[in-house]
């Protein structure tokens, strides 16, 4: 039982360290694509 819980505590940790890289991650992601799409509604309002 002793070892399915640390299992168990080592399973939530890497957890835990993963959703906290995540929020980092997914910021730069969203101005990759922000920036991205601003790009694109700009040159095809140049376009028109």
């Amino acid at each position: 039982m002793d070892e399915f819980e640390t299992r168990q505590g080592r399973r939530e940790k890497k957890l835990r360290k993963k959703q906290e890289r995540m929020p980092k991650h997914g910021k730069n992601l969203a101005k990759v694509y922000i920036d991205a799409i601003i790009k694109r509604l700009k040159r095809s309002k140049t376009k028109k």
